[in-house]
């Protein structure tokens, strides 16, 4: 019995796409200090990675590189397959960011706020999409109530209507928490959690280990503007991170 060759058609090569948010060698120095130190990682579409470390780690300087809004002394950062130019309208408009810092202005109604912020991104239907984005975070009932009668918990929430108004696809998250009581971090809990919808690529920078760990799929913990620790969750226990994070910082620190 002879063997027949069966001609075997060529591999089709796989396609990996481009991550999301890819930062690579990151480097800031301010004088002689070195705030962000080759900070370099990846996250795929519809991924959450918190960021926890001490204060002074460099970490809102990390996170205003990644928006746009700081020019890296060294590296680079790719949104998708484009490269960040510092400051670029398309970045703006590809990214949302939120900070314990709200940016509303409190003469101003909270309706009155989105549709200032609408009209500097050049969205047309504000009508429509004011109201979905207040209804989003449950604050529709509040849409014409001034923003200086608004709790420190609903000014948060609004800032987080702010933040989703342009429908960013990468939301930077700069201690949200910050400020607020149990029930209020709750009320937002539940507003971060509706933006886990596998699509949206979240960088949550926190002090509040527990939410922190609750909520992402990756962790890294800074120090001296180095992540010395980056990997996911998943083997760690919410109730042991915090002797994990205390440990991973002595020990970066010594």
């Amino acid at each position: 019995m002879t063997l027949v060759d069966v001609p075997v058609a060529p591999a089709v090569p796989t396609v990996t796409p481009a991550p999301a948010l890819d930062a690579r060698e990151l480097v800031k120095d301010f004088g002689p200090l070195r705030a962000v130190a080759g900070i370099s990682f990846a996250m795929r579409p519809g991924e959450l990675l918190a960021v926890f470390g001490p204060n002074g780690a460099g970490k809102t300087t990390l996170l205003r590189m990644l928006a746009g809004a700081l020019k890296p002394t060294s590296g680079e950062v790719f949104l998708g397959s484009e490269r960040l130019e510092p400051g670029a309208a398309e970045w703006r408009r590809s990214i949302g960011v939120l900070s314990h810092q709200t940016f509303l202005n409190p003469q101003l109604t909270a309706a009155e706020n989105l549709r200032f912020y609408g009209q500097l991104f050049g969205l047309r239907d504000l009508a429509t999409r004011i109201p979905e984005r207040l209804e989003r975070v449950g604050l529709l009932d509040r849409a014409e109530m001034r923003v200086r009668h608004l709790s420190r918990g609903m000014q948060q929430r609004l800032s987080l209507a702010r933040t989703l108004l342009h429908d960013p696809q990468v939301i930077l998250l700069d201690e949200p928490y910050a400020g607020l009581d149990p029930h209020a971090a709750a009320l937002l809990n539940r507003a971060l959690a509706a933006l886990r919808d596998g699509e949206r690529t979240i960088l949550l920078i926190t002090h509040n280990l527990a939410e922190g760990f609750d909520v992402a799929d990756r962790l890294a913990i800074q120090v001296n503007g180095r992540f010395v620790f980056q990997g996911s969750r998943a083997g760690l226990e919410g109730g042991e991170f915090p002797r994990f994070y205390a440990r991973v910082v002595e020990g970066a620190s010594r």
